[in-house]
């Protein structure tokens, strides 16, 4: 049963989200958000699996809570599910932690397989949001990273846990969340295995040493 939240601060589209999740036995829907900071508070309480999250929403909004949630311990995976597909509600989205990002326009059968694939944690992007991403990334540079922000994703490659980079580095744990937030945003990517196979695919860093 993959237990799911629903964040969005139309009423009728929180029903219509339950309405199509609820005739099938795997899936079942646990709380309905109208904001971010009732959808945090509603992660930590319930623990669903998968959150569907709207991005523009009165107070907190969507990228924020997306960040606070995919924090907890365990994370819940968040989808993105929304009308708009620009390039900052994108990047937003995506370095705050989303698995994925489709739009509201999406069928139901697609809406059903989206949320799957994210509970199996498996990256799910809108074709329109696809194609921004891999534009944005072959406008990435080598300098758009900083030199720190480089030692950072090259420990990140050898394995090691933010603490040991924070210990490596001699600076907080936040600190190297933070970098690791800024890395996520300039490469377009969602998480740390990803991070890295971009930076070494754009040659941003060099393979570490495996001897």
């Amino acid at each position: 049963m993959i237990r799911v939240l629903v964040v969005d601060d139309h009423a009728v589209i929180r029903d219509g989200i339950a309405a199509i999740l609820e005739p099938h036995d795997d899936l079942v829907v646990v709380g309905e958000a109208a904001d971010g900071e009732t959808a945090v508070r509603l992660a930590l309480e319930l623990r669903p699996d998968v959150v569907l999250m709207d991005l523009r929403m009165p107070g907190v909004d969507g990228a924020s809570a997306t960040e606070r949630i995919t924090a907890l311990t365990p994370p819940p995976r968040v989808l993105v599910l929304t009308t708009y597909d620009t390039d900052a509600d994108i990047t937003r989205a995506m370095a705050a932690g989303a698995i994925g990002y489709v739009l509201k326009d999406i069928p139901r059968a697609g809406l059903l397989d989206a949320i799957r694939r994210a509970h199996r944690g498996e990256a799910v992007l809108a074709p329109s949001v696809a194609t921004k991403l891999v534009r944005q990334q072959h406008t990435v540079r080598p300098s758009a990273l900083s030199e720190r922000e480089r030692e950072v994703l090259t420990l990140v490659a050898t394995g090691a846990t933010n603490r040991d980079i924070a210990a490596a580095l001699a600076v907080s744990e936040a600190t190297v969340k933070t970098y690791l937030t800024r890395v996520f945003a300039k490469l377009e990517v969602g998480d740390r295995t990803a991070a890295v196979t971009a930076a070494l695919a754009r040659q941003l860093i060099e393979c570490p040493s495996t001897g």
